[in-house]
């Protein structure tokens, strides 16, 4: 089958270019036949499976890290563990080797903010995306209580993994911590996933994950300090309640509102201001009328 080519922007010295791409048409609102298709329950199972190792793994190296270096235990200095790279990585690595895994089957979000961020530009259904987010949180509220039945006295002394905002730094900063780190990670999503790019074995190019791996490591070294990083409501959800700590649920709404903002301004920056949907679709009102 041959690719349909389409007449692009008007280039120097008045000659138009061909673009070798399709633009997806948007995804309706809601779309009830979604419902019918084993494609979307076996989409949700994957966002939950994946969203619960997501959370095993980095729930244990956090709680592993301030075992090794906690000072009330003999032995141990600040120097051991994996410290604030290693978490990092661990984060980073793990979103890598799951989008990888997973995108060919439900797009590999594994984050409440991506799939709100992909909604708003209209690349799923309300449908969709409501039942992703069900299946992410449950599987971070599993993958929370995997990492606590593993290890019950030691998830129970060093905090669960929850995320809080940490001394010194007042709501508002972790608020726009949350609304920025979020921000730099759907838009990595929208640029690696471009059609633009000529993803030709599948509709993510197979180094897609790299991008999206790495600014999640990015995002964790400029903000774990201040929130213990967020950027993905059920990764704060999650174990916020398996530990069910006073100080996690009041602080959970920042790893909510700051998140879906964030993920909200990327889709509309990079779908209206760098792809121009909305004036590619008055220009083409324009010419239809």
């Amino acid at each position: 089958m041959t690719k349909d080519v389409e007449v692009a922007e008007q280039g120097q010295g008045g000659e138009y270019s061909a673009k070798d791409y399709n633009d997806p048409p948007p995804a309706p609102l809601i779309d009830f036949e979604e419902l019918k298709k084993w494609s979307l329950y076996r989409a949700v199972i994957a966002e939950f499976v994946a969203t619960l190792l997501f959370l095993y793994i980095t729930v244990l190296t956090i709680i592993g890290y301030k075992h090794q270096t906690d000072p009330n235990l003999a032995g141990t200095n600040q120097c051991d563990g994996v410290g604030i790279l290693g978490i990092a990585w661990a984060f980073g690595g793990m979103i890598f080797i799951l989008v990888y895994c997973t995108a060919g089957i439900s797009g590999g979000h594994i984050n409440p903010a991506v799939t709100f961020g992909l909604f708003v530009g209209q690349k799923l259904s309300l449908i969709r995306t409501v039942l992703y987010m069900i299946g992410q949180c449950a599987g971070a509220i599993c993958g929370a209580g995997l990492a606590k039945g593993f290890q019950k006295s030691f998830y129970n002394r060093y905090g669960g993994g929850a995320n809080t905002v940490s001394h010194g730094y007042n709501k508002g900063t972790a608020l726009g911590a949350e609304i920025i780190g979020t921000f730099v990670l759907v838009y990595t999503v929208f640029s690696a996933t471009d059609p633009k790019r000529n993803a030709r074995d599948s509709h993510v190019p197979v180094l897609a994950p790299l991008p999206i791996g790495f600014a999640v490591f990015m995002v964790h070294l400029a903000t774990i300090p201040i929130t213990g990083t967020g950027i993905n409501p059920a990764r704060s959800f999650g174990p916020a309640v398996i530990f069910n700590n006073d100080k996690a649920w009041d602080d959970q709404w920042i790893y909510w509102v700051g998140p879906f903002v964030g993920a909200a301004a990327a889709a509309i920056y990079h779908q209206h201001i760098l792809r121009a949907a909305a004036i590619k679709a008055l220009g083409s009102f324009r010419s239809n009328a």
